[in-house]
């Protein structure tokens, strides 16, 4: 009985042990190596984004006599950073199809599938000064995506969320979450990103530094960032040193008080 009592302590401490979460595990953008020694500041890769179907754009029409670009801007265009703007986008902004096209004012369908929104105000700007505008009305298009949504699931704060800006990293979409748990798993990340063709899983490990130079650091309009937990965290160890050997006094208390008890019987 003792015997397998000690085999039975040794292996829960063994275990217990090796189930302690480490700075190896929490500390995000690690240099592993993985990048040369003297390209520490590493170029982050950032390419424009190209507009996808069920996309909303803001576009805002400007010239020197406003009365003539009043038809092209919806209400509350130019509040986007308002509530009532933001939602109100959803209604009055321009929704990319299912082929690829959007409902301009004068002009009809313009189709943007896969364009930049650079590329969508060259196009618009150039199709208006052909057909309604002429060169000296000094015309101004702008194009914006009406907010970057993404979605955050598992071991990090969970939701739906909108940010206004024109390019953010996943570090700032889980910092904006809430950050992820010390539970959750940092070396692989999962980035959910829709495609014309269907949805792909990406894998980023965010404890490396080379992360930063992975396609799926910056993030992209209906992202889904999917954080997995631990295997720590299943086998329902102590997250700290101080945790596990709590349990492991817990269980010696157990067993020494069984140990005894069958002993007197």
């Amino acid at each position: 009985m003792m015997k397998q009592t000690f085999l039975f302590i040794c292996v829960s401490i063994s275990v217990l042990c090796s189930s302690c979460i480490t700075n190896k595990d929490v500390v995000y953008l690690q240099d592993k190596g993985t990048v040369k020694q003297d390209s520490l500041l590493i170029k982050e890769l950032y390419k424009p984004y190209r507009v996808q179907v069920n996309d909303i754009l803001s576009i805002n029409v400007k010239a020197l006599d406003n009365e003539l670009t009043a038809i092209f801007n919806p209400v509350g265009a130019n509040n986007i950073g308002t509530a009532q703007g933001q939602s109100g986008l959803y209604f009055s902004g321009f929704t990319v199809d299912l082929h690829g096209n959007i409902k301009f004012p004068i002009l009809g369908e313009i189709n943007v599938l896969g364009f930049t929104t650079k590329e969508i105000e060259e196009k618009v700007k150039s199709e208006l000064l052909a057909q309604y505008f002429k060169e000296s009305a000094e015309l101004f298009v702008t194009v914006k995506l009406a907010g970057l949504r993404y979605t955050t699931i598992g071991e990090v704060g969970t939701g739906v969320y909108t940010l206004f800006q024109d390019r953010v990293n996943i570090l700032e979409a889980l910092a904006n979450a809430g950050d992820i748990s010390q539970t959750g798993d940092r070396k692989d990340v999962l980035v959910i990103r829709q495609y014309p063709d269907g949805q792909k899983i990406h894998h980023i490990d965010l404890t490396d530094i080379a992360a930063m130079d992975s396609p799926y650091y910056y993030i992209q309009p209906n992202d889904i960032i999917l954080v997995k937990p631990l295997r720590r965290k299943a086998l329902g160890a102590g997250q700290t040193a101080i945790q596990n050997i709590t349990t492991i006094a817990s269980i010696l208390s157990v067993l020494v008080s069984t140990y005894f008890l069958t002993r007197n019987l």
